[in-house]
């Protein structure tokens, strides 16, 4: 807990007003991609979480809009063509969730089915209590930089350390978890050049 509070305490004002924003706007960037398609944002949040492993935000963004572009206009074996900057499991999450378009969070939850995917579609759904724990995360609570492929798996044991920690660290400077995870991957991210 300690790496993770020594790293916000090193973020700058600038970050925290960010790290406090990020998830509500990546909500309304869904939302409006989800209006432009006549979708539920839940469901585009499903696609997004689903397409966002190992991907820059900014291209999970595009990706997860053209995949639901096409597989509007054309169908699903055209959107199964489309090369996303994710791995094809991935895209197959996401085009499940779109052949159901479920409503229900626990569905989309159910299809993602990876710890990190349902966290970050949580986060962006708006449960500020959630920990998005990724590889980034991870370093953070180890206190060293690591690179992603060098992360150890994160069991089920260790996942709820880190959360613990990280809701702790929380608690201590009075923000909610959610923020504390997104400012101190945007502060990460600035010492680090990632």
């Amino acid at each position: 807990m300690l790496t993770i509070l020594g790293v916000y305490h090193l973020s700058s004002i600038s970050e925290r007003d960010h790290g406090a924003k990020w998830y509500p706007q990546a909500f309304e960037s869904i939302s409006a991609i989800a209006g432009a398609y006549y979708m539920s944002a839940r469901t585009v949040a499903g696609v997004v979480a689903a397409l966002s492993p190992r991907n820059k935000w900014e291209r999970n963004l595009i990706d997860a809009e053209q995949l639901i572009r096409i597989y509007k206009a054309a169908g699903r074996e055209d959107a199964s063509d489309y090369k996303v900057c994710t791995f094809n499991s991935n895209k197959a999450k996401a085009l499940q969730i779109l052949d159901q378009d479920p409503t229900d969070p626990q569905r989309i939850r159910d299809i993602l089915s990876g710890p990190k995917l349902v966290e970050f579609f949580n986060c962006i759904t708006g449960d500020v209590d959630e920990v998005c724990i990724d590889g980034h995360a991870y370093s953070i609570w180890a206190g060293d930089r690591i690179t992603l492929d060098k992360i150890p798996s994160i069991g089920v044991k260790l996942r709820a350390k880190i959360k613990a920690d990280y809701r702790e660290a929380a608690r201590i400077v009075k923000v909610c978890p959610s923020h504390m995870q997104a400012t101190t991957w945007l502060t990460w991210r600035r010492l680090h050049g990632v």
